[in-house]
């Protein structure tokens, strides 16, 4: 009798199981070739990308301006849309830091808190453009750059067609400034965000020697607890001088909307009043006209423009207790560098004992021009032109507030550094 086989398992059409051909290598995925743009599928190109991340900055740091200013000009009877916000481009343009040329002469004074919110926006643009190529995390400074170049190209035009719309029937604007300076504010904003978010940043800190990278960050922190003091300072003074402010606001009698605006306006300024009283901590001060001076040793101004921010001047200079406010700036320099000592004394290794005071007083010392730099470029942008003749030079000197905080800061960091050092051995 012949032996059973077992029935084999079939498949549809009658083809067995053990009837199969072996399976054979699947061929490889081919991937899609990049698009006639350049850009991957589901990646905005460049241009698209840069433009719209550049309106957007834009109309999110114009916007707040032309409210601001419709409500200043709220109250008069000849104010038409139109010229409101001409003149609140106007506005936006001078917060960038380009000039206005003016019946009464150049204005050049830009607002700061403007300012700061456009860099923010613009910096904004660089990390949603750079996210957009497909450049996050790559570490490519080539790639960062290009986002950031093509933020600032594109940030230029829309600058250029604000002078020209400008100049149609308010102030003289020069396209040529106009296109330049976004470029330049554009490109460098941008970079900001485009190497911080391609982790640029984390591939620049890692080659950075370790003294300069505690020195770069005690200069920093000096700056910010100096930028404190002094907008500390500016707030105490205007709030003393608050009845002459509150008088200067109604003298423009424009209505509750009006007033609101005019506040608001000041408060566009409050960032140059922190600078100019950094200044005035420091020792150069600022001046407020032509042959006039602020300074603690010294207070000479004649005759003011009727602006509430002007109401907190000193009346003169500082004594008694007052002449306290000259240790502020050795004061910050001493707890950034008391803030070096605790940080090297947690990393150092107890065996280079001896090291440890290099790797200390080489930060303490470098702290002081990165805090001179950053401060006198803040004193060199916050003042500007109020006008011709007497009213054409507002503000701090930018090269003497550099100077004299980049020796001030390194005194009290070494200071605070070495005492730490010797009262924690």
């Amino acid at each position: 009798m012949s032996p059973v086989t077992p029935d084999r398992p079939s498949r549809p059409g009658g083809v067995s199981a053990d009837d199969r051909p072996v399976d054979r290598a699947a061929p490889a995925r081919r991937v899609p070739a990049p698009r006639a743009g350049g850009s991957p599928r589901g990646r905005a190109p460049l241009p698209v990308a840069a433009g719209v991340a550049a309106c957007w900055a834009a109309l999110t740091s114009y916007l707040p301006v032309a409210i601001v200013l419709g409500l200043v000009q709220l109250g008069a009877d000849s104010t038409t849309v139109t010229g409101t916000l001409r003149t609140a481009l106007a506005g936006w343009l001078l917060g960038h830091g380009v000039p206005l040329h003016t019946e009464s002469g150049p204005l050049g004074l830009a607002p700061l808190a403007l300012t700061v919110l456009a860099l923010w926006r613009l910096t904004r643009a660089g990390v949603h453009v750079s996210r957009a190529i497909g450049a996050r995390d790559t570490r490519s400074p080539r790639r960062a750059l290009l986002a950031a170049g093509a933020v600032g190209i594109a940030y230029a035009l829309l600058g250029a067609l604000a002078a020209v719309l400008v100049g149609t029937g308010g102030p003289d604007v020069s396209v040529i400034r106009s296109g330049a300076t976004f470029a330049v504010v554009g490109t460098l904003a941008a970079l900001v965000g485009a190497v911080r978010i391609t982790a640029v940043t984390r591939l620049l800190v890692t080659r950075l020697p370790g003294p300069v990278r505690d020195g770069v960050r005690t200069g920093l922190v000096a700056v910010l607890l100096l930028l404190g003091a002094g907008a500390g300072a500016a707030g105490l003074a205007v709030a003393t001088g608050g009845g002459d402010a509150a008088d200067m606001i109604g003298a423009y009698r424009t209505g509750v909307a009006g007033q609101a605006g005019i506040t608001l306006v000041s408060v566009a300024y409050a960032p140059n009043a922190a600078v100019w009283s950094t200044s005035y901590l420091l020792g150069p001060g600022f001046a407020v006209g032509t042959d006039t001076a602020v300074r603690t040793s010294e207070v000479s101004v004649g005759a003011l423009p009727a602006v509430p921010l002007l109401a907190g001047l000193p009346r003169g200079p500082v004594d008694g207790f007052g002449a306290l406010l000259l240790a502020v700036p050795v004061l910050a320099g001493m707890v950034a560098g008391w803030l070096l000592a605790r940080r090297v004394a947690r990393l150092a290794v107890p065996e280079r004992a001896a090291q440890r005071w290099a790797e200390l007083l080489a930060p303490a010392v470098l702290a002081g021009p990165v805090a001179g730099v950053v401060l006198g470029a803040a004193a060199a942008v916050s003042g500007g032109p109020l006008g011709a003749g007497r009213l054409s030079q507002v503000g701090p000197v930018g090269w003497q507030v550099g100077a004299v905080a980049a020796g001030v800061i390194a005194a009290g960091a070494l200071i605070g550094a070495a005492a730490t050092r010797a009262l924690t051995r």
